[in-house]
């Protein structure tokens, strides 16, 4: 391991595809990734386990461990990448290619990169003398389920003092990040010919009631709320898609609307949906079993690192920057279940994230290194 460079590092993960989708077609095992961080640690002196998602086959989360006990530090991220466009990548995804000072490839930056500065970090550090373990978390579909990290939290097998992710922050801290969810608002009606729209039930009809009524939700949410740390500084909710209807002569018989809700530290998802259907109850009432509300996917809580944690100013320290809030979700939620202080932070760019031609600028190298470093020398040594 010790006469591995970072290039190469960095070329082994990435030549290993780890897509995870919703689409089947395109989702992929993160198994090999796995394997690939158990060797490196292992030949680390990590005692390295592995555990196989629930009702998930070939998927994957890898905890390292040096040292024993609770406490100490856990550094983490996700192995596996988005889909991509090979119609809009001008490189090979999976070889890793150096053009100037950038390393271009899928999970350089989001962020199987990130495990290759833990592993350079880690071996030219002296960590026989360990005050309190060095933990690594390896997770798997943050990109769509966050099922790994829930899975991680369900578990609540280890119990880190502090936690760092290692998303592309700029390598600036983030302390602070809004929810997301994803509802579906069904209104089911009764069908029949235009010529009289007393024999059926126009869903569109309907669903214009609900656009009214989550409309006043919007003012409600905007002037109830606010988070100074945030440029949006209130929960937001979002009308996305609406698809309903067949044809201009028939009564429309069903509607679906499609609304993204940012849930604000302070304000749970749990708290936003039982607002989502008090503000609907009148039509629920009046239209009995037509109205239908469902996730399009689990919600991802906000998140908050308290303002006063010795990770935060240490992380300010180490990076020079003063910690951050951001609009974007990652696991940190979840992780924070684990009883841990957390913060976000990574080399790389959140811009470069799912973009084509996906790339590390070299300049973070050294400087991640370095706040690994100061990190593992301060919560472990």
């Amino acid at each position: 391991m010790a006469n591995l460079d970072f290039f190469t590092l960095y070329r082994d993960i990435i030549a290993i595809p780890s897509i995870s989708s919703t689409d089947p077609a395109w989702d992929q095992s993160n198994q090999g990734v796995i394997q690939l961080l158990a060797d490196w640690f292992s030949q680390l002196g990590f005692r390295c386990d592995i555990t196989p998602l629930p009702d998930l086959p070939g998927k994957f989360n890898l905890v390292a461990t040096l040292g024993s006990g609770d406490g100490g530090l856990l550094l983490a991220g996700h192995t596996d990448t988005v889909p991509f466009d090979a119609g809009r990548w001008s490189k090979d995804p999976f070889t890793v290619t150096q053009e100037g000072d950038r390393l271009y490839g899928l999970g350089t930056i989001d962020m199987k990169g990130f495990f290759a500065f833990i592993a350079m970090a880690v071996q030219e550090m002296d960590l026989r003398q360990l005050k309190k373990p060095l933990r690594i978390l390896a997770t798997a579909d943050e990109e769509t389920t966050m099922a790994g990290a829930r899975a991680i939290a369900e578990a609540a097998t280890i119990k880190p003092d502090y936690a760092v992710i290692g998303e592309p922050t700029g390598l600036v801290p983030v302390m602070m990040h809004k929810g997301h969810m994803s509802e579906s608002i069904r209104v089911t009606g009764k069908s029949g010919h235009s010529s009289d729209p007393a024999n059926g039930v126009n869903a569109i009809e309907i669903m214009h009631k609900v656009l009214g009524k989550l409309t006043l939700l919007q003012q409600d949410l905007s002037k109830k709320y606010h988070n100074s740390h945030f440029k949006v500084p209130h929960p937001t909710l979002n009308f996305g898609a609406i698809h309903g209807g067949d044809s201009p002569n028939r009564i429309c018989g069903a509607c679906e609307l499609q609304i993204d809700l940012r849930p604000i530290p302070g304000v749970s998802p749990q708290e936003l949906m039982v607002m989502l259907e008090e503000n609907l109850s009148e039509i629920h009432a009046c239209h009995p079993g037509c109205l239908h509300i469902s996730h399009m996917h689990e919600p991802i809580p906000p998140y908050a690192c308290d303002s006063a944690s010795e990770l935060i100013a240490e992380a300010e320290q180490a990076t020079g920057h003063s910690a951050e809030s951001v609009n974007y979700c990652t696991e940190a939620p979840f992780v924070q279940q684990l009883g841990c202080d957390t913060l976000v932070l990574g080399p790389g760019y959140i811009t470069q994230a799912h973009q084509p031609d996906e790339y590390l600028d070299l300049s973070f190298v050294t400087p991640t290194k370095e706040v690994l470093k100061h990190l593992v020398q301060r919560f472990c040594l």
